[in-house]
Formats: structure tokens, C-alpha cells, sequence
């Protein structure tokens, strides 16, 4: 029964009775006993059943009925399903065994179930008959639409390609059953992209269909391809994707220039290898086949240009050469040629593949520095030259048309002892000073020359100036020699070998001669710039004569000969019989005739014994203990402290600072000593000898105060004495050290009323007056 586009299917399930006594449904066999078994043949069974996707209906979709011959439509049977989807997707009716679905199926998703079903008695639950196997194929309809790998491709052809030239495959897919039907049979088509490019319907392949495509006229193609199920008939479904194709450039164009000839300038001060100007090709290749070659085929500025190709723009940059010149030559002509760098071959016919041009460049006038005709100047001068004395000549010129007169200074950077001078007009070189080859050979001083018009353009040539070498030095002894000979040398002995040198430079080389005159030593002159030194006489004493000086001359062979004397000192020493020195000295000498080197040694010894116990006593006294103040052990009331403050008064700001006495501390006076009563103090103090000074008054009496009034000062009966002394003291010297001889002039009136504390004192210095004035 076929509904609309869908088909219904109406399953079949046949059902065959067998007699318990038909012999073909009943297979019997004997076993040891000999009682008989029996096997029944099932009565009924099923395969498959087909039911139809993306069922559309109002009710379940009715899959089919199951039957059992058990079943004698008394409702005793009941049948019962399981396996996959049985309850959730399918279901059974117990008492009839229809099969429904309740969802919509989607053979995309799952393409088939398989499930088992049996029948049971209702009542006691017990089997009627063996589980039995069973599948429901869902059948496939056309409900998927074919899907390309990507909605979007990219491909690429060379221009030019021959018609039928592959591009790109492309490929679709449909979900749809493969194997029954048209619904995933696809057929592939161009919707857009003719007529340049053609699709083979089977297989999706992309070719060229038209010949000689070029991409310079057009680069791009964007082509839309379909594919339609159902074989491509009416009511198939379909999908398309988009191809963009570009043609791969290919050197199908010869470069040209876009004119025939070029007009360049360049000034005449260019330097060698800087730019005249750019020159450039039209190529409608691009990249590597767009890529250029110049080159400088004739004209008259063959020499003096040279052109290379610009690798990023691809232009002809045409160089200077060689140094220009506006006065020689103002206009040079070129041929430039152009070529591609790679060549195809393939399109050789479409040539020429090379274009020429012309370029025309005028040199502009540049006012330019003046040029020296020699670059550098070397110049030789004797080194006994007198100041003043031309010693060559340079010459600079103006290179312009105008010709401006040129002026010579010397830059003095390179002539700081100023040895040399220039005239400014003509460029004659003196010199200021005599110069000396010995001090330096070679002056290295730098001209310049300018316009006198324009001076700000200057040009700088180096000038060497040689110092050649005249004999004008003497030659002299090489070292300084110092020699000996032995008391017991013989005649005719050899003590020395000297030799000399010159500072002067002859052409032939040095020749020294020697000469000396003397009764005790001779000279042989060795005839190679050397001489030895010999005895005359044998049997030398020191006590005569310890030291010999020979006078040597030296005399060279250049013009005008140069000589001098130098002098060889010859000492006198003891030898062994071998000829070592044992002593030259005159010390010695001396001391061997007085005490012999054993007593000297043993008076050394004793004067260094000496010094160290000199140095031993004085260190044993710094480390002698001092007295203690306390020597005694009496009672600390009877003693005496003093404080002898000593300083340099107050012109010494060291040793004593006399603002101390200006600023006392403030004093606490809530702290009262416990062994007086301040109430019992004597009013009465001792007139100070300089009444002027009352800062000092006021700090002796706020100390003596502080003292009264410390508990935690010295006994009553201690005295403190303070004894402020220097040169320029207003309160004058308080040392003995500098007191009267007598103490005549001192008065001791003044402790008899300083209280009982100073009694006895008093009486020992009263009494001591009053026998002194009886």
C-alpha cells in the first residue's frame, strides 16, 4: 500500500500446528533406560520487521502483530518484549501482540533494533514458548540533502593552460541509504563559472574551459557548484559550495619602457658610487617573473656611469662612475636595455622579451675647492739649514672656470713647535727654526689652500719633509766602560774591548777610529768599529795609584771628520793567582794595613751589646710602678688631695678651655651633705689677689657651695685644692715651680679664720712668721 511519497508495508506472520502424532514434527530417540524422549517443534516464529522514518502520523506507527498457536484467544497469554528500545520506542499490546512505535524514528541515527519477545501464561507467569529474536529495520526515505567538506574552496591555475586542465576536485556527501534507492545517488553540476571553467557530474572534478586565459586581464574567478540526490531528478535535494580560483601568473609579458628616452642631471662634486637618478620598466608579470635586468649598452658615458636594478622596486639606478668634471665634459648619452631576468620558453613567441631607452645627463657646475697638483708633496732638506731658508714649493690651482686666486696657510695642529712658514701667495715653504735629523727625521705638517674669495672652500694636502743627515756629531763610547786589572798582571794583557757609535747616518756606513796615549796601557784598533784595551808594563799597586783614567779618541771617516774623547776608567784590584778580583777597594786596602776583619767584627759585636742594654734599662724604668696617692693606710680625713690642673692659660684654647669658669652647671641645691651644718660655714673667704675678676670669684665660690652642699662629697677635713694656671692668667701662676725663693712675701694671717678646720694649719705657718721677724 503505497501512501503519498511513502510506503506502507503490511507484515505477514505465518503460524504452523503440528500434531503431536505427526511424525515430521516429532523427532523421538531411545536413551539407555529405553524410555523414549520427544522434542516439540515450535509452532510459530518471525525474522524482521520494516517500518518507515520520520513517520508523520497522529497515531503510533503500527510495526506489526506477534502470534503464538498457544494462544486460543481465551486471554490466557500474555506477550512480553525487551531488547533495544522495547518500552521507551516500542511497545507491545500483552493480549494481542501488536507492535507499535511511539517516537519518530531516523534511520541516520540508528538503523535498525533488535529485540526478542515471548509468550507467557497470564495467570502463572510460566513460558509458553522460548524466548525468540527479531529485528525492525527502519526504512530509509529521502530526507538529507547532500553536504560538501567546505562551504568555501581555494584553488589555483596557471594562465594560458590548455583547455580540460585539471583545477580541483570537490566532493559531497549524503546521509541517506546508499544501497537502496537514488536518495545518496549524486550528480554535480556548475551554477556559476561558466564559460571558463566545466564540473564532470560524477566526480566533482573542476577543468579549464576556455583556452588561453590571461591573467592580466582577469585574476580572479569565484564558480558556485551543486550536487542533487535522487540521481538529479525532479524532487532530489541538493547542496552547493563556492570555488575562488586565481591564475597563477606566468612570464607571458616582456618588460617596456614607457618612454624612449630620459633626461638626468647630476652635479660635478658627485661623488664615485652615488645616484644620478631612477629609470624604470613596465612589466605586467608580477614576482619572479616580473623581475628586471638594465645594463648600459653604448653611448658616450659608457665609462663614466654604471646602472644596477633596484631588487624591491625593480628600478634601474644609474650610478656615478668615475669623477665628473663640468669643465671637461657637461652632457654624456645612454642606452639603457631592459631585459627579464627568467625567461619561460613556453612564450618566447610572444616577444621580444627586451626594451632599450635613452637617457640623456647633464653634469651642473659646482663651485669646487682648489686642487693641488701633487698629492702628497715630499720634500728633502739638509738638517743644517738655516732659519729662514726656502725649502720647497706647492701649487693649488681653482678648478672652476673663474679661476680665483688660491692662498697658502700652514695648519698648525701639525706644526705645534712651529719649525716652518708659507707664503700665502705663492706657496713657498721656509723654515723657522735649524732643524736636527738626530731629533726627528721626518716633519709630517698639513697645507692647506683656499679660495681667497671664498675661503669657507679649502682643500688639505700633507707635506713630508725628510731631514737629510750631515755629520755634525761626534762618535762616542757605545756603554759606559768601568774595567779593572790585577796588582800582579802582566805586560801586553788584554782588560777591555770597547766599540762606539754615532748618531749621524753616513751613506757608506760608520768607520771609527781609536787612538790613546799612555805609558801604562795601550790601544790596538781592531779595524771593525772596535779596539782592545792592553797593559804596556806588568806589576800594578794599589797603594800607588788605585784608579787609572785613559783618555780614548774617537774619530769617524765622513766629511767633515768628527771626534771626541772619551774617557775609560781603570781600577786597580787584588787578584788571585788565577786572575779572580779579591778586592778593589781603598777601604780595604786601608783596613789591611790596621786591624784585621776579626777585630772589627768582635768592636761591632760589643757596640751592639752595649745598645741593647741601654734599651733594656731604659724599657725596665717606663715599667716601674708609680706611688699611689694613699701610701699609708690612715684614716682618709687626714689626707690631702690635689688637683693640679696645668694648661697654657687663656691664650691655650687646647689644653684649658676658660669658658668652663664662665658657665657653671646648675647646681641641686635640695642635696645636703650629712656630716655639716651649712648653717656653722664661715662666712669669711680670702680676698681673691684680683679683685677684677669676678667670673672667677663666682665659680670658686658656687664650687665651694656645690662642695658644702653634696652629701656625697669628700670628708670635712680633705682638702681640694684647684690650681688654674698658664701664661696670661688673669688669676696668675698657683706652682710652686715658679714661686719666690723665701716665703717672705707670703702672709698666713688669713687661715686663722677660715675656722677650726685650719687651726693647726694656721698655727704651723703663723709661728713660722713670727720667728722668721724676730
Amino acid at each position: 500500500i503505497f501512501c503519498g511519497m511513502r510506503m506502507c508495508v503490511c507484515v505477514c506472520v505465518c503460524v504452523c500446528e503440528f500434531s503431536q502424532n505427526d511424525s515430521a514434527g516429532i523427532a523421538s530417540s531411545s536413551n539407555s533406560d529405553g524410555k523414549i524422549l520427544r522434542r516439540t517443534k515450535r509452532g510459530w516464529m518471525w525474522n524482521t520487521f520494516v517500518i518507515m522514518e520520520e513517520y508523520t502520523g497522529s497515531l503510533d506507527q503500527y510495526v506489526g502483530k506477534l502470534h503464538s498457536d498457544k494462544d486460543r484467544g481465551d486471554g490466557s497469554v500474555k506477550y512480553v518484549l525487551s531488547g533495544e528500545g522495547a518500552g521507551m520506542v516500542f511497545e507491545i499490546n500483552a493480549t494481542s501482540g501488536d507492535i507499535h512505535a511511539k517516537k519518530r524514528l531516523d534511520r541516520e541515527a540508528k538503523a535498525f533494533y533488535t529485540l526478542r519477545a515471548q509468550a507467557v501464561n497470564r495467570f502463572t507467569g510460566q513460558p509458553l514458548e522460548d524466548w525468540s529474536n527479531f529485528t525492525i529495520k527502519v526504512h530509509d526515505i529521502n530526507d538529507n540533502e547532500p553536504k560538501f567538506s567546505k562551504e568555501t574552496f581555494v584553488a589555483t591555475v596557471p594562465e594560458m593552460s590548455d583547455v580540460g586542465t585539471m583545477v580541483i576536485q570537490v566532493t559531497a556527501s549524503d546521509a541517506d541509504d546508499e544501497d537502496y534507492g537514488n536518495s545518496a545517488k549524486l550528480v554535480y553540476s556548475i551554477l556559476q563559472g561558466q564559460p571558463y571553467f566545466s564540473v564532470d557530474p560524477s566526480n566533482g572534478i573542476i577543468r579549464t574551459a576556455l583556452p588561453n586565459m590571461i591573467r592580466e586581464n582577469r585574476e580572479k574567478y569565484q564558480v558556485v557548484i551543486q550536487a542533487k540526490d535522487m540521481a538529479g531528478q525532479m524532487g532530489g535535494l541538493s547542496g552547493t559550495t563556492v570555488v575562488n580560483i586565481t591564475l597563477q601568473d606566468v612570464n607571458n609579458s616582456p618588460p617596456r619602457f614607457p618612454h624612449t628616452a630620459y633626461h638626468l642631471s647630476v652635479p660635478e662634486s658627485a661623488q664615485v658610487g652615488s645616484p644620478v637618478g631612477r629609470i624604470k620598466a613596465n612589466d605586467a608579470d608580477v614576482g619572479r617573473n616580473a623581475e628586471m635586468r638594465y645594463t648600459i649598452t653604448s653611448g658616450d658615458g659608457h665609462d663614466m656611469f654604471s646602472v644596477v636594478t633596484d631588487g624591491e622596486t625593480q628600478e634601474a639606478i644609474i650610478t656615478v662612475k668615475k669623477p665628473l668634471d663640468f669643465e671637461g665634459k657637461r652632457l654624456y648619452q645612454l642606452k639603457v636595455d631592459v631585459t627579464n631576468a627568467y625567461l619561460d620558453p613556453r612564450f618566447l613567441h610572444m616577444g621580444p622579451f627586451t626594451d632599450s631607452a635613452t637617457v640623456r645627463i647633464t653634469v651642473q657646475d659646482v663651485d669646487e675647492p682648489p686642487v693641488f697638483t701633487r698629492n702628497p708633496y715630499i720634500i728633502e732638506v739638509q738638517e743644517d739649514t738655516l732659519a729662514g731658508s726656502s725649502i720647497g714649493m706647492v701649487t693649488a690651482r681653482d678648478p672652476d672656470a673663474d679661476n680665483h686666486p688660491v692662498r697658502y696657510t700652514i695648519d698648525r695642529y701639525t706644526d705645534l713647535e712651529r719649525l716652518f712658514n708659507i707664503d700665502s701667495i705663492n706657496g713657498t715653504i721656509y723654515t723657522l727654526q735649524s732643524l736636527d735629523r738626530e731629533m726627528s727625521k721626518w716633519h709630517n705638517i698639513s697645507i692647506a689652500a683656499s679660495e681667497i674669495s671664498k675661503p669657507p672652500l679649502i682643500t688639505r694636502v700633507p707635506v713630508f719633509i725628510k731631514v737629510l743627515d750631515i755629520n755634525d756629531n761626534a762618535p762616542e763610547f757605545a756603554m759606559f766602560y768601568e774595567t779593572f786589572v790585577c796588582e800582579n798582571v802582566k805586560a801586553g794583557q788584554l782588560i777591555q774591548t770597547i766599540s762606539a757609535v754615532d748618531t749621524d747616518e753616513p751613506l757608506v756606513g760608520h768607520k771609527f777610529a781609536f787612538s790613546l796615549h799612555n805609558p801604562n796601557f795601550t790601544l790596538i784598533d781592531n779595524e771593525d768599529n772596535t779596539a782592545r784595551i792592553l797593559t804596556r808594563r806588568g806589576g800594578f799597586n794599589r797603594r800607588e795609584m788605585s784608579l787609572y783614567l785613559l783618555p780614548v779618541v774617537i774619530s769617524d771617516n765622513d766629511y767633515p771628520i768628527q771626534s771626541s774623547t772619551s774617557t775609560l776608567t781603570v781600577r786597580v784590584c787584588a787578584c788571585d793567582s788565577d786572575g779572580n778580583v779579591r778586592s778593589c777597594s781603598t777601604e780595604a786596602l786601608l783596613l789591611s794595613a790596621g786591624l784585621s776583619t776579626g777585630a772589627l767584627v768582635a768592636i761591632l759585636l760589643c757596640i751592639i751589646i752595649l745598645l741593647m742594654i741601654v734599651v733594656l734599662f731604659a724599657a725596665l724604668r717606663r715599667q716601674r710602678k708609680k706611688e699611689p696617692l694613699i701610701i699609708s693606710k690612715e684614716d682618709v680625713r687626714d689626707n690631702v688631695v690635689s688637683y693640679n690642673d696645668e694648661g697654657g692659660g687663656e691664650e691655650d684654647t687646647q689644653a684649658f678651655d676658660i669658658g668652663t669658669l664662665r658657665n657653671p652647671e646648675v647646681m641641686d641645691t635640695n642635696k645636703l651633705r650629712r656630716d655639716i651644718i651649712p648653717d656653722m660655714l664661715f662666712p669669711f673667704r680670702r680676698v681673691s689677689p684680683i679683685k677684677d675678676n669676678t667670673d672667677v670669684r663666682d665659680f670658686i665660690n658656687s664650687r665651694l657651695q656645690e662642695n658644702d652642699s653634696d652629701p656625697t662629697a669628700p670628708p670635712y677635713d680633705s682638702l681640694a685644692t684647684y690650681a688654674y694656671e698658664g701664661n696670661g692668667s688673669l688669676a696668675e701662676s698657683l706652682s710652686s715651680l715658679e714661686s719666690a725663693a723665701t716665703e717672705g712675701d707670703q702672709e698666713f694671717d688669713y687661715l686663722s679664720h677660715w675656722g677650726p678646720q685650719f687651726k693647726k694649719l694656721a698655727d704651723m705657718y703663723i709661728a713660722k712668721d713670727t720667728g722668721r721677724e724676730t
